[in-house]
């Protein structure tokens, strides 16, 4: 090809890109999965690698107001269900990604309010409670002794 042929074809795609809409894929957004893994993974730790923002992929999903914090050896998180009074349908979607994103973990409470799972051995396991508190909001915690 000629040199000039080239400079034309480099030039037009060059345009063509430029011209082309970013595409948002389903990948591009936060994942509950691999927010409730790390902090999961962090909990022998006291989660102290953590920040707020690592959990609010878990509510992202279901409501878009989580509020996420440390204490002591609990990583908690607390929003409100996108549809008023529907905190229970969030909790439900909530204990599906627990029991799907984790399945080491022990599914031993299903209450219509609450939701509790466990993974390890006694006396070294991380406990993972996720709650309705009220009738929108929901509750997150995870806990390692």
């Amino acid at each position: 090809m000629k040199p000039s042929i080239i400079r034309v074809v480099a030039l037009g795609s060059a345009i063509a890109m430029l011209g082309a809409p970013l595409a948002a894929r389903a990948d591009d957004s936060a994942s509950p999965c691999a927010a409730l893994k790390r902090i999961v993974a962090a909990a022998p730790q006291h989660f102290a690698a953590l920040s707020p923002d690592d959990g609010r992929a878990v509510a992202q999903p279901y409501g878009d107001d989580a509020q996420c914090a440390t204490s002591g050896k609990t990583y908690q998180c607390t929003w409100s269900a996108r549809d008023a009074g529907s905190g229970t349908n969030a909790l439900e979607g909530v204990g599906a990604d627990i029991a799907s994103c984790l399945p080491d973990a022990t599914h031993d409470g299903n209450a219509p309010g609450r939701q509790h799972f466990y993974l390890g051995a006694r006396g070294d396991r991380t406990e993972i409670t996720a709650q309705t508190v009220g009738a929108s909001r929901v509750k997150l915690s995870v806990t390692h002794p």
